[in-house]
């Protein structure tokens, strides 16, 4: 089989998610790539990035980085939120495991069923799994592992993401995922990181048999990651 970095980076490439060229970031880096998780924006799409993150998260428990017994798949709003429900979907239908989402609100709801978390309720000791996009400093997990300690005494288990960007940040030449990991204590995992979807990207061709990246980009890439890489 193909291998899944391999198989993901040719998905964000046809969903139109992964982008190469010349782009500013927020942090104000100027980047030879560009991913945009808000283009996943059908059924079909969203459906097959949740696939993505069960055979990632199926494949670290396997290999025993996760446990088996997963209770619930916790997104952060708002993007994090279609990605806990897709990979819970696939997780149940495509490796019979019988798991639930949970995701939070940006506020407190004052009435109704109020509270701040939506989905599988929180349980003392329940295991849960946390799922993002693209993580560039860790502020969305430093933001909502206290809300989940609040709700509940739960063990957080690890954290998946699509893409690991592999950039050290602004005041640490320690990455974003490192830092993470150091600090709270749970493997961060991805589909692919980005020396992994260059390599992938590098045997590719358009749709009119010319190479993906040209020679600018790839010394664009390398120069990138050679300044801002961890």
């Amino acid at each position: 089989m193909t291998p899944l970095d391999q198989r993901f980076t040719e998905f964000m490439l046809q969903s139109g998610a992964l982008r190469f060229g010349d782009f500013t970031l927020k942090s104000g880096r100027r980047s030879p790539y560009f991913i945009n998780a808000g283009a996943f924006d059908d059924g079909r799409k969203i459906a097959t990035l949740g696939a993505f993150y069960a055979e990632k998260i199926a494949t670290a428990i396997a290999d025993g980085t996760l446990p088996g017994d997963i209770a619930t798949v916790f997104g952060p709003a708002y993007k994090g939120i279609p990605l806990a429900v897709s990979a819970s979907i696939a997780l149940t239908s495509m490796h019979g495991m019988e798991v639930g989402y949970t995701f939070d609100r940006k506020e407190r709801k004052d009435h109704g069923d109020g509270g701040i978390l939506v989905g599988t309720p929180l349980k003392d000791g329940m295991k849960v799994l946390l799922v993002d996009d693209v993580m560039t400093a860790g502020t969305a997990v430093r933001e909502v592992v206290p809300k989940l300690k609040a709700a509940a005494d739960v063990d957080i288990v690890g954290l998946v993401l699509s893409v690991d960007r592999m950039e050290k940040t602004k005041d640490s030449e320690m990455s974003a995922v490192k830092s993470v990991e150091r600090e709270f204590g749970f493997p961060v995992l991805s589909i692919a990181n980005v020396r992994e979807i260059f390599a992938a990207a590098s045997h590719m061709v358009t749709t009119d048999g010319q190479p993906l990246l040209d020679d600018d980009i790839r010394q664009r890439a390398d120069a990138y990651l050679a300044e801002y890489g961890a």
